[in-house]
């Protein structure tokens, strides 16, 4: 999906220092700074980017196209494109994604699944860090 696309821009900001309690539905692109406690889910009538920022923590399901976290999430995480998992990323929870990026220091305390077609195999990369 994000291959030969542009990306959606990021247009929602949840800053640090904020804290929101109840479930969030966005368009295009969210940048979570700060807390939330409840669901994240992207619109699906649009691509979709979720940051889940270093600073960032979620407490409740995230769902959209391309997930980058490099915080820490409690609960299932649903990318349908793209996950990245940032060296700082913390997910106490299954993952299900189409693609998978992670870095070296990532954790993942849940199952991984794959969202594949018949014949499809999923994509994996590791990420190395260049010293």
């Amino acid at each position: 999906m994000f291959g030969k696309k542009k990306q959606p821009p990021i247009k929602s900001l949840i800053a640090h220092g904020s804290r929101i309690e109840g479930n969030y539905i966005f368009s295009e692109g969210l940048r979570v700074d700060g807390e939330v406690v409840g669901d994240i889910r992207a619109h699906p009538d649009h691509p979709s980017i979720l940051v889940i920022s270093e600073s960032a923590t979620v407490t409740g399901a995230v769902h959209a196209d391309h997930v980058i976290v490099n915080g820490r999430v409690v609960g299932p995480v649903h990318a349908t494109e793209l996950l990245e998992l940032q060296p700082k990323a913390h997910i106490e929870g299954d993952v299900t994604y189409k693609g998978l990026e992670m870095h070296q220091g990532a954790l993942i305390a849940g199952q991984l699944q794959p969202l594949v077609g018949a014949g499809e195999k999923p994509t994996l990369k590791l990420a190395a860090i260049n010293d």
